[in-house]
């Protein structure tokens, strides 16, 4: 995917967590592209034609042409400030643990905690399931 897409669409990706059902992300566009809709669009466009096909899908998919493992739609949040993002990236870096995946953070291999915790922003330790002070959900 990498490199042509991003040559075509140009996007970052701050913050990352894949899960076996969904995933969450940051996106960072170029000053005044707001198309994050075209650029999920060519993502997951991109994505699926590396991969076999394998999966149900139903004879709607069929009919458009559509994969089984995406969901059609996606929500998009603007992040106001400084305060917004942080919050967004603990709540995407902590994700395997709220859904049950893993104990801590760390040890959920899909998500970019690791380059975090490299870079200094978290201690190794960050976010275990027997530490929920923080309700992600209500921030």
């Amino acid at each position: 995917m990498g490199s042509t897409l991003k040559q075509q669409r140009p996007f970052h990706i701050d913050a990352i967590v894949v899960l076996p059902e969904h995933l969450h992300c940051i996106l960072t566009l170029p000053e005044g592209d707001d198309d994050f809709s075209g650029r999920w669009r060519a993502i997951k466009k991109t994505f699926s034609k590396q991969l076999p096909i394998t999966e149900h899908r139903s004879d709607v998919r069929l009919n458009r042409h559509e994969r089984g493992i995406w969901q059609r739609r996606f929500w998009e949040h603007a992040l106001r400030d400084e305060l917004d993002y942080a919050r967004h990236v603990d709540y995407i870096h902590y994700n395997p643990v709220k859904h049950g995946w893993v104990e801590r953070a760390a040890d959920w291999q899909y998500s970019s905690f690791h380059s975090f915790v490299e870079r200094g922003i978290y201690p190794p330790d960050w976010a275990v399931s027997t530490d929920l002070a923080y309700d992600f959900d209500k921030s």
